[in-house]
Parts: C-alpha cells; structure tokens; sequence
C-alpha cells in the first residue's frame, strides 16, 4: 500500500478493502497472501477454493429442493388416503370448486410461498439490470482511457518519427548542397559542417529515445519511421502505435499495447453484457410465466416453467462463483496496482522501472527520464539555429545561389523545432497519468461496484428459484384435474336446489289459473 500513497488522485474504495481483506485459502487449505499475482498457480487456487463456495450452496440447494420433492411425492400420498373422507365432507360444504378446509389453507400459503419467492426473483432481476450498467459504464471508462492513452503514444512516435525524418532530409539536401556551395569558404563550410554535426547528434537523440521502445519488439530493426509497433504501457519509453484491430492471437503482446488491450476489452465486455442481459430476461420470463401459471392455474405451464427455473437456478449458482473470484481478484489488483504494473513482466519489457515508476506516480518530485536527452536536443537546435542566422547575414551577399538551400534548412528547423515543443508537452507526466488514474477509477470504482450489484443479484436469484422449486410441485399438484373440472361443471348444471324443487307446486298454480277462470271477472267483461 505504500507505492499508492504517492498517488494523489486515487485510493482504493471501501469495497476494495473489505474484498481484499477477505482471507485466501489453496486447495489444502492453507492460509495464502492476497497479493494479485494472476500468474501463479498458488493464487489461481485460492480463487478456486473461492468460487467453489457457489459450488457447495448449489449442492445445498439440490438437497432442499430434493427433499420437497421426497416430501410431495411421498408423504402426501399416505395423507391424501387418511383424509379421503375430510375432503368429501369439505366439497359438500364449498361451493363447487372443491378448495376449502385443510386443503384450501395448503393451497393458499403454498401459492403466498411462490409468490413471495417470484416478488424476491424480481428485485434481484432489478439489482442485476443496475449492477451490469455500472460494470458496463466501468468498462467503458477503462477502454475510453486506454484508447486515449493510445493516442498520446501514437503522437509521440509520429513526432518523433517526423522530426527524425525532416532532420535527415535536411543532412542528405541542402545541407549537403550547401557545403559543396561553401568549398571556397573555410568560415562558411565549417558552420555547415557544424549544422549537419548538430542534425546528425539531434537524430541519434531522438532515435535513442524510440530505440528504447522498439529495442524489445521483433522483426523492426532499427527503422525508426516504421510504425504499428507495440506499446509500453502507458508510458513512452515508448511509444508506438498500438495497432486499431485485435490481433488474431489470444496472448497478449509484448511489451504491452493499450490499443490490443482496449479492443479486446471492449470485445470480451460487449459479450459479458449480452450474456447477462439474456440471463436477466430468462429470470423476468420465468417469474413472469409463474405468475401467470398461478393466476390461470395452467399445470402444464407451471410445469414448463419449472424446467426453466433448474436452468436458471443452475445460471445462478454458476455466475456468483464467477463473480465472487473475479470480485476478489479485481480487489487484490486494485489494492495495489502501481506495484503490479512495476513488477510485471508484460509491462516493464523494454522499459525500465524509472520510466514506468515517472508515469505512474507522476511526482512532482522526480525529474523525467527523458530530460537530459531532451535538453541536449534542445541546445542542439538552438545551436543550429544560431549557425543558420550566421550564414544568412554573411553568407547570401558572397554567395546568392546558396539561399533556397538554406531556406530549406531554415524551414525544416522550424518545423523540427515545432514538433519538439509538441514532443516535450507529450513526454511530461501529467497526461498519461491522468489517462492512468482514469482508467483505474473505471475499473476499481465502477466496475467494482457493478461486480458487488452482480454478486447480489445471483445470490438473490438462486435463492428465489430454490423457494420457487420447493413450492411449485406443492401448487401444481393442487390444481383441479380436467375430470375434476368437468364433475364439478355437471354437479352444477344438474344441482337439484336450483331445477326440481319447487317446479311442481309453480306448474300446478300456473295450470290451475288457466282452467278455472274467474267467473265474476268475465262477468264484468261482458257487462262492458
């Protein structure tokens, strides 16, 4: 934790602590440091032993959900024989749909249970849909720093290869044209002598510079206008162009490329969102589809949605011990990652520690690495800007056929004097690091928290679908059968209460009106 205290723009948040704190055990359960060396087989078992935690609460969760099922296959069958009699005297006393008594309580809290457990699997479908934003937005963020980093490198490298190539066009041009001008002239050709020794030593400055990036790559020589080479990390020891595609190979270059890393990123990461948006519709489908088969009393679709539901407990299980090692191992990098950048052998190939430690820390403190190359370069030109104004005030009134040649030279000395301004700006610390800090904000504050939101969201969903699988047998198995449904319809169609009771006495008071009429009454109609 020491190495982070000189970075002022970063420290590790709560969560990382916590999750870093967590203790590490191998596969013979032995007590492990939680230093992040991804490489070790040692390390990669204690995230092993981690993510086999998710392996036992699935195991657990088999058992419970086996034993309800032992429990609904089995005992209630002995129960359904003993109270054969209770459930007739109950349907006698219900109102035709047979739910009423013991039964109707069975079924009543068994529906609560799977509706409680769907009410659970739903909250943690929306804890899901935050947490894969926030690990998506962390992504982001970390892709969208090494791209930028990228492009500083890839500047640098274009200036460094534009002021070497000017340099060289001036020697093997005007310069030369110029000396063979001058023969004559002892003051005048030692000044362009001069000049072209001063050009030459900027060159190999410069080039000294980009040999110390390209020293590690193969297949370059030592041609330093060919770009498309790797990239030191973050760091211009440096720098070149990281190439825009994704390599056709799965090992990562060396030195280390931003621009490889931030393409594969944002490959592997359009997958992760995918496969986790899908995974959050299949719960939401489910929960959706039980509810409805509750509602409807649809056997057959609760029954299909039990199959979906083992699939996504399984889902469940599986994703939590991805993400519980994951989370563990982001913590340990996170804890402390200028000490793994350092030490690193993906990061520090063709670099040494002084450049990556410049970079990394950005201390106001240390001096860069490249300042007395640069001061050199510096004085170097100014020198050769000092010979050139000499010339020019002496040198054109004897000899005029010399003047488009030392414009030239002239012209090409500001443009080389422009872009080392430029390259000066780009080498200071400030840029890369903030690229640096950002980057590891991104995935140690964002994506961390998206990670923990994940973890959540499986726990929650694994125990919501264990409860649902445990209760639905219970519901389905209570739903009235097609026969049953049909004995119920005919028991009502042919319910003696309704059709025969009092048709007899109705009949014979309609019939006896009929026949035997009032006879006062038709006497007042004839009257009329």
């Amino acid at each position: 934790m020491a190495a982070m205290t000189t970075v002022p723009s970063y420290a590790p948040s709560l969560w990382v602590r916590v999750c870093h704190a967590l203790p590490r055990l191998d596969l013979t359960m032995q007590m492990k440091d939680n230093i992040f060396v991804p490489d070790s087989w040692e390390y990669q078992q204690t995230l092993l032993v981690l993510s086999s935690l998710s392996a036992i609460a699935l195991v657990i969760s088999l058992l419970v959900v086996l034993s309800f099922l032992i429990h609904y296959c089995c005992c209630h069958r002995g129960d359904r024989s003993e109270g054969s009699e209770e459930e007739e005297e109950d349907e006698d006393a219900s109102t035709g749909h047979g739910y009423s008594g013991k039964k109707g309580r069975g079924i009543c809290c068994v529906t609560w249970v799977a509706v409680a457990a769907v009410t659970l699997c739903c909250v943690a479908i929306g804890i899901g849909f935050y947490g894969n934003s926030e690990a998506n937005d962390g992504m982001y963020q970390l892709t969208s720093s090494l791209l930028t980093a990228n492009y500083t490198l890839a500047s640098i490298d274009l200036l460094i290869s534009d002021t070497i190539t000017g340099l060289q066009l001036s020697i093997s041009g005007p310069l030369t044209s110029m000396e063979e001008l001058f023969t004559g002239s002892k003051p005048f050709l030692v000044s362009t002598r001069n000049c072209r020794r001063l050009s030459e030593n900027v060159v190999n400055l410069l080039s000294s510079i980009s040999m110390a990036r390209s020293s590690a790559d193969t297949g370059l020589g030592n041609d330093s206008s060919i770009s498309g080479a790797s990239i030191i990390p973050l760091t211009p020891v440096p720098p070149s162009v990281a190439p825009t595609m994704v390599p056709t190979g799965s090992l990562m270059p060396s030195p280390f490329s931003p621009g490889w890393a931030a393409n594969t990123l944002m490959v592997n990461e359009d997958y992760r969102w995918l496969s986790y948006v899908l995974l959050l519709l299949l719960d939401f489908i489910v929960c959706l589809f039980i509810l409805l088969g509750l509602a409807k009393q649809a056997r057959w679709l609760l029954i299909l949605m039990t199959v979906l539901a083992w699939l996504a407990l399984f889902l469940s299980w599986g994703s939590l011990g991805l993400e519980t090692a994951t989370v563990v191992a982001l913590s340990d990098f996170c804890s402390d990652p200028n000490t793994f950048v350092l030490n690193s052998t993906h990061f520090n190939t063709g670099t040494s520690s002084d450049v990556l430690d410049y970079y990394l820390t950005c201390n106001r403190r240390m001096n860069s690495p490249f300042q007395q190359l640069l001061t050199q370069s510096q004085r170097a030109l100014s020198n050769i800007h000092t010979h050139l104004s000499s010339l020019d005030r002496n040198a054109l009134t004897q000899f005029p056929k010399a003047e488009k040649s030392l414009r030239e030279v002239q012209q090409i000395l500001n443009s080389t004097e422009g872009n080392f301004h430029q390259l000066v700006a780009l080498l200071n610390c400030r840029g890369l690091n903030k690229d640096y800090i950002d980057s590891l904000k991104g995935l140690c504050y964002d994506g961390m928290e998206g990670l923990l939101y994940l973890s959540l969201y499986s726990f929650l969903s694994a125990l919501a679908f264990t409860a649902i699988l445990c209760s639905l047998p219970g519901a389905w198995r209570s739903f009235p059968s097609e026969s049953e449904e049909y004995e119920d319809s005919d028991s009502e169609s042919e319910d003696p209460f309704t059709s025969h009771q009092y048709s007899p006495s109705m009949l014979t008071g309609y019939g006896g009106s009929q026949s035997h009429p009032n006879p006062a009454h038709s006497r007042n109609l004839y009257s009329r």
